[in-house]
């Protein structure tokens, strides 16, 4: 795994999903023991990617991994209690079940062991791209079509989680297939990014909150282009695309810093907000 690319991968174990678990609605309390120690789960998985491959570093990934298997097992739960394929709750379920597909290849990579005959590289990605198009911005994705209703919002809720589960499909079957997920995945993200602009960022009376919305609404925009061209380049060799290396320095940089902390920040300021308005009137 590259520098970058696990530097993205340790900022999506050790600082996103922690600060997403924050934001998932939690009526029964079900999700705290797991808020509470992920964060010491996510730096031993983090650990893992300074190793070199081999046991010690499956050791930790596969702790990772387990609490990730926790995360899971809450998301069946949650969707036999409320029995509902609603596009919030289709984007939340798939937000919760993604770090653990991205976990498994952390633990194969790890390990150096070609999961399903997929090379280093592609498990490498993969662990980036289920914690970020996965988790992230598929609870972004909830976020907003619990807080803003239209359709906009909600065809964002499902093609988010669609898109992403077409590019892992075509990690299976053809370069085609990917392409396919990524030209849904950018149209789910272009939307949500929209809806965000246009419906979430005007909400809050505060000025950095807003810009933090905003700044992960352009940055979102803006990198969807590079997934795109990456994925339009390796069918078609006329479309011009960035290297891996370059890809990682642009796309996954700016949609880990841009996109999903100043999103998760901007989110859990919002509800702050809120609180404190509520907590007002009631006085």
């Amino acid at each position: 795994m590259t520098v970058l690319v696990g530097f993205v991968v340790a900022l999506g174990m050790v600082v996103v999903v922690p600060l997403g678990l924050r934001l998932m609605d939690d009526e029964h309390r079900r999700l705290g023991p797991i808020t509470q120690i992920w964060p010491v789960a996510g730096l031993l998985g983090a650990v893992s990617l300074l190793l070199e491959r081999g046991s010690f570093a499956v050791v930790l990934a596969g702790a990772y991994a387990l609490v990730t298997a926790w995360l899971a097992v809450l998301a069946l739960f949650r969707l036999l209690r409320r029995r509902s394929v609603a596009p919030v709750e289709i984007a939340i379920l798939t937000a919760m079940v993604a770090p653990a597909i991205a976990a498994t290849s952390l633990v194969a990579e790890r390990g150096g062991y070609e999961l399903f005959g997929f090379g280093m590289t592609v498990l490498a990605l993969t662990v980036a791209h289920f914690h970020f198009a996965g988790f992230a911005a598929a609870l972004v994705a909830g976020l907003a079509a619990s807080t803003v209703r239209s359709v906009a919002s909600e065809i964002a809720a499902l093609t988010v989680p669609a898109g992403t589960a077409l590019v892992l499909l075509g990690y299976f079957t053809s370069e085609e297939v990917e392409l396919v997920g990524a030209a849904v995945l950018t149209a789910g993200m272009w939307m949500l990014g929209w809806v965000i602009w246009r419906r979430v960022r005007p909400a809050s009376p505060s000025l950095v909150t807003r810009w933090l919305f905003a700044g992960s609404a352009l940055i979102l925009a803006a990198t969807m282009v590079l997934a795109l061209s990456w994925a339009a380049g390796h069918v078609w060799d006329a479309v011009p695309h960035l290297s891996l290396t370059w890809m990682a320095a642009t796309h996954g940089i700016a949609n880990a810093l841009g996109f999903a902390v100043c999103g998760m920040l901007a989110w859990g300021r919002l509800r702050q907000e809120r609180r404190h308005v509520e907590n007002a009137e009631r006085r």
